[in-house]
């Protein structure tokens, strides 16, 4: 029987009660509600639908609208890094609503599901990165993307969301099917690919649910969601400002626009912050100062530095190791250090390398392992998640060769690595951070305290 004929033929008062207790229409169209934290904190609820209208919001008991962020859309092609004849348009049939959650909202429910919402005083705060699933032509990579052992991100985002969190850090590289699964293999076959929403669904949607419903997100750009990648998505569902002109990635010629984008703080209570870097453009080839990408990092770290003074105690995100390693196949025994381009802008930007004294560590993903850098020369500790799901990097040569640095005057104290698919969780103590490392089941395989700008780790290596 149908609601209509259902209320229809009930008597009235009945069908005036049962009729008001069912959610409207358009709510079982609702595919995914989340909340990602903004500037200064601000909490913002955004749904996916596939209704033609927003689904209504309710804050303690009060029914709201929400506003249309991106309307339903199918992109016009525009050059991408596929390869050329799979290029195709972005088709994004569902429309991006949102509407910032008022302070001191204590229950906020999207068709009849209660969303996460932020804590005065966030303590523990999951740390994940590099989570889709690699189907690559270009690098002759196509990931099982049907085989949990082969991408585990649904069983990492589970085991994650177990330990409830009260805030998850992604720090960026959310989406990877870009090509279509070659002939006759089995392990990608049917999967989508391209910008649209089919593969941002399948990348991080649908496998994240339950971590997007455990806690807030703050969410880094990677790579991956530059312009001429995944950028479209990137705006239309997790950057948490308001969209502005010209920012969307749709037209090749704004690209200047929509690939950069300034730093801003989430706090941490009253004494500690996350400030956001936006270095998703950032190439691996040092900048010269006449270059327009030197000069907006370079105004970005300035921005970036001065917002630190804001709390006594920083994490520095962004996606690309600023002060950590990657594994050089080709010679095992030099690892890539940390990002060039990078070094370039900061080298301008007083203290440079250094960075501010409240920097307590930065944290980064883009690498394809967990890996935990301390310095003997001041600078603050590199945590690297970008285990989180995607193809693994060869694992990192340990110990390193004598005189091994990521970046100039970087003097290396200690360094841990592993290999293994999973997450860290990071809890503040005290004066300072624990960082726990964990398996795809949840299972802890080592830990770090950082304390005054030094990490100490056990065991080493990670088990």
């Amino acid at each position: 029987m149908t609601l209509a004929r259902g209320c229809a033929i009930a008597g009235a008062a009945f069908a005036l009660v049962a009729c008001t207790l069912l959610p409207p229409a358009t709510d079982v169209a609702v595919r995914h509600r989340y909340v990602v934290l903004g500037p200064g904190g601000v909490p913002v609820a955004r749904a996916i639908t596939t209704a033609a209208a927003c689904p209504a919001i309710e804050f303690d008991g009060v029914t709201q609208p929400m506003a249309v962020r991106v309307p339903a859309a199918t992109i016009p092609l525009r050059p991408t890094r596929s390869t050329p004849a799979e290029s195709k348009p972005s088709a994004f049939p569902v429309l991006t609503c949102e509407r910032v959650l008022p302070t001191g909202t204590a229950r906020a429910v999207i068709a009849g599901v209660a969303l996460p919402l932020p804590k005065p005083d966030p303590r523990r705060m999951v740390v994940v990165g590099d989570t889709g699933c690699r189907v690559k032509r270009a690098e002759n990579i196509f990931q099982r993307c049907d085989d949990p052992a082969s991408w585990p991100f649904a069983r990492i985002a589970n085991a994650a969301a177990a330990l409830a969190p009260d805030l998850v850090l992604h720090v960026g590289d959310y989406h990877y099917r870009e090509n279509a699964c070659p002939p006759g293999n089995a392990g990608c076959a049917g999967t989508p690919w391209g910008y649209g929403y089919d593969t941002w669904d399948a990348d991080l949607f649908a496998p994240a649910a339950a971590l997007l419903a455990a806690a807030p997100w703050i969410v880094i750009r990677g790579n991956h969601e530059s312009c001429d990648r995944a950028g479209q998505g990137w705006w239309r569902f997790l950057d948490p400002r308001p969209l502005a002109a010209r920012q969307d990635c749709n037209d090749p010629n704004d690209d200047g626009v929509g690939d950069f984008s300034a730093p801003y703080a989430v706090p941490l209570g009253a004494d500690a912050q996350v400030v956001v870097f936006d270095s998703s453009l950032a190439p691996v080839t040092p900048l010269s100062a006449d270059q327009p990408m030197f000069r907006t990092y370079r105004a970005q770290f300035e921005q970036a530095f001065a917002i630190t003074t804001q709390r006594p105690q920083t994490l520095f995100v962004n996606h690309h190791p600023i002060l950590g390693f990657a594994t050089n196949p080709a010679n095992a025994d030099v690892p890539y250090p940390g990002n060039a381009a990078l070094h370039s802008a900061l080298s301008a930007v007083p203290p440079g390398l250094a960075f501010p004294m409240e920097v307590q560590a930065l944290i980064a993903g883009h690498n394809h392992m967990l890996e935990v850098v301390s310095f003997a020369s001041g600078q603050p500790p590199q945590v690297i998640a970008g285990h989180g799901g995607d193809w693994l990097d060869p694992p990192l040569k340990l110990p390193l060769r004598a005189g091994t640095a990521p970046a100039p005057g970087a003097v290396v104290a200690s360094i841990v690595a592993s290999d293994r698919f999973g997450f860290g969780v990071l809890e503040r103590v005290g004066a300072g951070w624990t960082l726990k490392a964990f398996d795809v089941e949840g299972r802890p395989i080592g830990a770090c305290t950082i304390v005054s700008r030094v990490a100490r780790c056990s065991p080493d290596p990670f088990s």
